[in-house]
């Protein structure tokens, strides 16, 4: 915490200058006036006492005294007995005033014109700021609090922290990660989806994205063509776009993406095989094999996202690196779905020579992800605590999916979803002429957060009538009535349970 003789934090508040036409005192007062709505000073932050700020500004103690009494009296200091001058916190709950420009900072520089990748203009993410404050939040991706394993991940956190174990991650890991982290990656969650690889075959990512960023950063240029699904995961659309490729919609049905609407002309294909972002259909056996095909013909890379493929299936597909004979499929997982999406850990499993590669260029972004997270995230797997999770969430969300297909065939009938066992969300389409924009809006202000389907679409008219719920945040208890509410936004009467 500062302190209040810290002077380095305090020589830039106060210019005081004797050609002012200012008294000293008016200085003073000023400038700690200014301090205070520019908030930078912190309401726990005491002033420097009277005798230290009279020294360093070379005026007579009085002076000070009565600028700090004056501003006690109007309101913008509180004076502590024995701990000194503070500023008052009920200024600091005021609105701060609108920041004035220099002079010479009117000109700001025109980033958007000086910048060589358009990455603001890309579409933006779904946000849900506040879904946590939501009665009825049918988020996707976000975690429930009453199912996260705080004891567990305290227990890894601690054991992290031991002096032994500080020795292993806290010096510069270069261009590594930590051996144990790959070793438990290896051992207990590619076994799970029937990847068997070597050490050598694994990289550390900051999440799913930072691993699909840097697959398009090292593999894709300007004209690179991408086959994806449509509707698809829209980021990863993104990134590639921001890598300078073409993509090239393949339309979905309820075996997955149609592989024989992939061009041959692909130099990759994109899939989400496990649960399709975002319908949450499993890609068909015959269909996987199909797309093998192709890409070993066409001489294309398949980049296969493990989307929702962490949870436990009734009848689990094996991932389609799982069935690669020829190193064309580059695996992307995640553990955002199990543990917590802000921890941003995740992993690419693929041939040897790409990892290596990927390694070289993560060292120039990034070097490594934080390695006493590796460490804890190894000890949760080593300790069976993710096991343990993993089996705790899939009955939650088996359960909490069931409950959500039974109120929607309740209360909103003309909606049709598909319902696939696992995963955690479920992908929903309305009847002709349903804005589910605006359904949205009128969702949230009764309490209920929906996702609408639209940014899925690459398309230029996109369809308005598809919406995503999400099962991982909301409360068994709570599903049914907040359909109900979600029903009533829509326009429709909720029947009598």
């Amino acid at each position: 915490m500062p302190q209040r003789n810290d002077t380095a934090i305090w020589s830039g508040l106060f210019r005081i200058s004797a050609e002012s036409g200012q008294t000293l005192q008016a200085q003073i007062r000023q400038a700690i006036v200014a301090a205070i709505l520019d908030r930078q000073i912190a309401a726990s932050m005491p002033l420097p006492s009277c005798r230290i700020l009279a020294e360093k500004l070379g005026v007579a103690r009085g002076t000070v005294v009565l600028a700090f009494q004056q501003l006690v009296d109007q309101g913008f200091l509180v004076a502590r007995e024995r701990r000194g001058h503070f500023v008052n916190p009920d200024v600091l709950a005021t609105p701060a005033k609108p920041h004035q420009k220099a002079p010479d900072q009117q000109n700001e520089i025109d980033w958007k014109a000086r910048r060589q990748i358009a990455a603001s203009d890309m579409p933006p993410p779904a946000k849900h700021d506040n879904w946590i404050k939501s009665s009825y939040p049918f988020v996707y991706g976000q975690f429930d609090p009453a199912l996260f394993p705080t004891a567990e991940w305290r227990e890894c956190n601690r054991m992290a922290l031991a002096v032994l174990e500080i020795r292993n991650w806290a010096s510069d890991m270069v261009d590594r990660d930590d051996p144990l982290l790959i070793e438990q990656i290896q051992a207990r969650l590619l076994p799970r989806r029937g990847i068997f690889a070597n050490p050598d075959e694994i990289i550390v990512t900051l999440g799913a994205q930072n691993a699909l960023y840097m697959l398009a950063s090292l593999l894709m240029t300007k004209g690179s063509k991408v086959a994806m699904e449509d509707p698809g995961y829209p980021d990863a659309r993104s990134i590639f776009r921001l890598a300078g490729a073409d993509i090239q919609p393949v339309p979905v049905d309820q075996q997955g993406i149609v592989t024989s609407s992939i061009p041959s002309d692909s130099g990759f294909v994109f899939v989400t095989p496990s649960h399709h972002c975002p319908t949450m259909v499993p890609l068909s056996a015959e269909r996987r094999q199909d797309l093998l095909a192709r890409a070993n013909r066409n001489n294309q890379i398949i980049i296969e996202d493990g989307y929702d493929s962490q949870l436990l299936d009734e009848a689990p597909q094996q991932a389609l690196k799982s069935l690669d004979r020829s190193g064309r499929v580059i695996y992307v997982g995640s553990m955002s779905k199990t543990l917590a999406p802000g921890l941003r850990l995740g992993y690419i499993v693929a041939s040897a020579g790409l990892i290596a590669e990927l390694r070289a260029l993560r060292r120039f972004m990034l070097r490594h992800p934080p390695a006493n997270n590796q460490r804890a995230v190894a000890l949760f797997l080593s300790l069976g605590h993710h096991e343990a999770l993993v089996r705790r969430l899939s009955a939650a969300f088996d359960e909490r999916r069931k409950r959500l297909v039974h109120a929607i065939s309740a209360f909103l009938p003309e909606w049709r979803s598909t319902d696939s066992a696992g995963g955690t969300s479920l992908w929903l389409e309305g009847p002709r002429g349903t804005d589910s924009r605006g359904l949205a809006e009128a969702a949230a202000s009764r309490s209920v957060i929906i996702e609408p389907g639209d940014r899925f679409f690459d398309r230029s008219e996109k369809p308005s009538r598809f919406m995503r719920l999400g099962i991982s945040s909301i409360s068994l208890q709570h599903i049914e009535p907040g359909i109900r509410e979600l029903a009533t936004a829509a326009g429709r009467r909720p029947a009598a349970a």
